[in-house]
C-alpha cells in the first residue's frame, strides 16, 4: 500500500478501529516522521525514540475513543506532546548540549549527503559546490543549530522537519501565532547566514 493509496479519513479510522495491521504500518510510516520531530523537540534526542513508541501505544489503545473531532494526525501529535512531557516530568531534567552532540551521528535531519532532510526552500542546499562540501556543511549547520535558543530550535524543528502547522505548533509550544512567526523568522534566518557564509566563504 503506498502513500497515495491511504482511504478517506473516515474509513481510515473505522479500519484501525478494526485493528487492519497492514494499514496501521502505512499510517506508522505516514505520520513517524512529525510525531518524532514533536518528541525531539520537547524531549531531546536520547529518549525522542522512545517517546514516540509510548505515543503509538497509547494512541493504539485509545483509537477506540477517537471520535474525528480532530484530524487523524493532529490527534497523533497532542498524543505525543503529551507523552514527551510526561516523560520528561518522569526524567526531571531537561537535555544538556553533551546529550545533543552524542546524537547528531544518527540525526534523522540530515540526509547522508548532508542536506536538511525537511527540503525547506529558504535554505535549502543542492547545488553542485554544496554537495562537494557536503560533509563540512553539515558539520557546520550542526554545530550552530544546537547554538539556537532552545524555543527557535523547537520551532525549526517543529516547521520545517515535522512539516506541522503554525496552529498545532502554537499549541504544542502555547504560544501566540505571531510568537511562532518570529521565533521561526529568527531561527531559520539565522542558519540562512550560516549556509551563506559557509558557501560564499567555506568557514563555518
Amino acid at each position: 500500500m503506498t502513500k497515495e493509496s491511504l482511504p478517506s479519513e473516515d474509513e481510515l479510522v473505522e479500519r484501525l478501529k478494526n485493528n487492519d495491521v497492514a494499514l496501521f504500518e502505512q499510517v506508522v510510516k505516514e505520520y513517524h516522521s512529525s510525531m518524532f520531530a514533536v518528541a525531539y523537540s520537547i524531549a531531546g534526542p536520547a529518549i525522542a525514540d522512545e517517546v514516540v513508541q509510548e505515543a503509538w501505544v497509547s494512541a493504539i489503545n485509545a483509537i477506540h475513543k477517537f471520535e474525528g473531532r480532530s484530524a487523524l494526525k493532529s490527534w497523533l501529535i497532542r498524543i505525543t506532546a503529551n507523552e514527551a512531557k510526561t516523560r520528561l516530568r518522569k526524567e526531571s531534567r531537561s537535555v544538556s548540549l553533551e546529550a545533543v552532540d552524542e546524537n547528531w551521528a544518527t540525526d534523522t535531519r540530515f540526509t547522508e549527503k548532508g542536506h536538511w532532510a525537511g527540503g525547506n526552500p529558504e535554505w535549502d542546499i543542492s547545488s553542485p559546490d554544496d554537495l562537494l562540501a557536503a560533509d563540512e556543511l553539515q558539520d557546520c549547520v550542526k554545530k550552530h543549530m544546537v547554538k539556537l535558543p532552545d524555543n527557535q530550535q523547537q520551532i525549526i524543528n517543529l516547521r520545517d522537519v515535522g512539516g506541522l502547522d503554525m496552529d498545532t505548533i502554537c499549541n504544542i509550544l502555547e504560544i501566540t501565532a505571531s510568537n511562532a512567526r518570529v521565533l521561526l523568522h529568527r531561527a531559520r534566518d539565522k542558519m540562512q547566514q550560516v549556509v551563506a557564509r559557509f558557501q560564499r566563504t567555506g568557514e563555518c
